[in-house]
């Protein structure tokens, strides 16, 4: 059975202590041994989603939500009521296209693939498309933080790109403890942070874009029972409500999404949340 990050944050730490041990600089040591905070993960409520989507890409904006499922085939960007579940627009990719993480840039969309190295440049008001970029590697994870673009690959390292020309202008690495944290899928930019799905785990990271450094982890992997769990994929799927303070999680073919609150164990809750 594959490890959750979890378990690798706390085996990165343990590597950290024996570095100390080994007489490294003291300002070093500290980097290496920030203990990501344990995030609860607050249900508040429980929506509808529709189990043929294989979640790629998931964003709400100006209370539209937006969907990117993939599949060769079957890949599609749907607009949907994240209230209902009523699909607002939807837009099929060509067969030959595996859609992946998408987000919103003004009046646009930028939509990834797989393994064909297409950014599709969308119209936000109707999904078509109006151009393509072409970029190296694949496609995984991206989001928008008001200034550029942050993108995964399944690797542990996050790249940059300027918002309109979708061109690279820089990246970092993603590290526990001073351990790289690989399997960086689904993102999402939001207070300051970048949040990211672990592939194949229950688990969302919040990161430091700054640094790199994983500062919260989240085990969302009880928010299925295990009867709702059959024929369902991995967690994949994060957006943030207007507040910031909230968001939405859904999976590949799951059945529901869930609206949420990821705090520190420690912290209250909000004054007005359930």
């Amino acid at each position: 059975m594959r490890p959750s990050s979890a378990a690798r944050l706390a085996g990165a730490l343990a590597v950290a202590l024996a570095s100390a041990s080994c007489g490294q600089g003291a300002g070093q040591v500290g980097h290496q041994l920030s203990r990501p905070e344990r995030l609860a993960v607050r249900v508040l409520a429980v929506l509808p989603h529709d189990r043929t989507q294989f979640t790629e890409g998931l964003e709400l904006r100006d209370g539209v939500l937006y969907e990117s499922s993939g599949l060769y085939g079957r890949s599609t960007l749907r607009a949907v009521d994240w209230r209902t579940g009523a699909v607002l627009a939807r837009a099929a990719l060509p067969n030959g296209l595996f859609g992946e993480g998408i987000t919103v840039v003004g009046d646009r969309i930028w939509q990834l693939t797989w393994r064909e190295g297409i950014a599709l440049d969308r119209r936000r008001s109707d999904l078509a498309v109006l151009g393509e970029v072409r970029y190296s590697g694949p496609g995984w994870g991206l989001c928008y933080d008001g200034r550029r673009l942050v993108m995964s690959d399944g690797s542990a390292r996050l790249a940059f790109r300027d918002p309109h020309s979708f061109a690279r202008t820089g990246g970092v690495r993603v590290t526990a403890a001073g351990r790289p944290v690989t399997g960086l899928n689904e993102l999402e930019c939001a207070g300051g942070s970048v949040w990211a799905n672990v592939w194949r785990s229950g688990d969302i990271l919040r990161i430091d874009p700054a640094t790199g450094a994983v500062t919260g982890v989240a085990d969302a992997s009880g928010l299925l029972s295990p009867a709702l769990r059959r024929g369902t994929d991995v967690l994949n799927g994060i957006a943030a409500l207007p507040d910031g303070a909230q968001f939405l999680l859904t999976g590949k073919f799951w059945p529901l999404m869930f609206r949420v609150t990821l705090r520190a164990l420690s912290s209250p809750a909000s004054p007005g949340h359930p």
